[in-house]
């Protein structure tokens, strides 16, 4: 029969998600751009842009979810899918490794940081020392190792959501799914608070700012994280996983203790290595 399938690849109709998705992500960064050099109206075109950045994810996902709903993930599609996401995280990786790259130039070659203020060249404080000489710094064992011991604990509760999946226990699912939810919420409140109270700013030195990039990029990975989750809860609750097809859950999952992970080395690298032999604040 002409136009019949016998393969087990799904193909895809044609979809606006593309398109749209670029010229969103187009005015996105155009309005960035622009709200940055103080142009009239740029952050209404940057939010604009993010408005359909967001759109076009949750519109793509959507469909993504239908398919695999009506039967289009066979265990080949899935096979690519599990590879489209260990490619995805492997580029996360790649990513940390420039901030780590940059941490660890700061800290075992400290110089001078030059740059031009009003035609006048300013020198940076704490030339030769790390971290700069009377830098007060975060203490490590205590609301870092807090978040330490919080990551951790929400690695075992999503660890035990997904057996309980893979052995058809939906409230076990739901369960774990929760509490690493909460888990990571709890997290993203303390690090806030830490920020808030953290003894020294972004700028002023390479510590600061190498600090809170590292940080605060892993900060944002825990806030996607969570609502990865989230969705995942939604989609438990209606029934969309079964044990033996839900890569949406594990792709999640395998986010998540990527994650983690990263918060190990930070925690070692930034925090405790980073800050050696400096003033503690409080």
């Amino acid at each position: 029969m002409a136009g019949a399938k016998n393969h087990d690849y799904h193909i895809l109709a044609p979809s606006p998600w593309p398109i749209i998705g670029s010229f969103s992500a187009l005015a996105m960064a155009a309005g960035g751009i622009m709200w940055m050099h103080d142009v009239a109206g740029g952050g209404w075109v940057f939010l604009a842009g993010l408005a359909g950045v967001l759109f076009t994810m949750f519109s793509w996902w959507s469909d993504v979810i239908k398919e695999a709903n009506s039967g289009d993930h066979t265990p080949v599609v899935q096979l690519h899918l599990r590879y489209g996401m260990i490619m995805f995280i492997a580029s996360e990786v790649m990513f940390f490794v420039g901030w780590f790259w940059a941490w660890f130039d700061f800290s075992l070659f400290p110089r001078p940081i030059q740059y031009v203020e009003g035609a006048v060249e300013v020198m940076a404080t704490g030339i030769g020392q790390w971290p700069p000489k009377g830098l007060e710094v975060l203490n490590a064992f205590e609301l870092p190792l807090l978040n330490t011991l919080i990551l951790l604990c929400s690695g075992c509760t999503v660890t035990w959501a997904h057996h309980a999946l893979i052995h058809g226990d939906r409230e076990g699912l739901k369960k774990g799914l929760w509490l690493t939810i909460l888990l990571g919420a709890l997290f993203s409140a303390i690090q806030a608070y830490e920020y808030a109270h953290a003894p020294f700013g972004f700028g002023g030195s390479t510590y600061s700012s190498a600090f809170y990039m590292a940080t605060g990029f892993h900060g944002f990975h825990v806030l996607i994280g969570t609502i990865f989750l989230i969705v995942c809860l939604v989609r438990a609750y209606r029934g969309d996983f079964t044990p033996r097809q839900h890569f949406g859950f594990e792709a999640a999952a395998w986010y998540w203790h990527f994650v983690d992970v990263v918060w190990l080395f930070l925690f070692v690298a930034v925090y405790v290595w980073g800050g050696w032999g400096a003033p503690v604040h409080g």
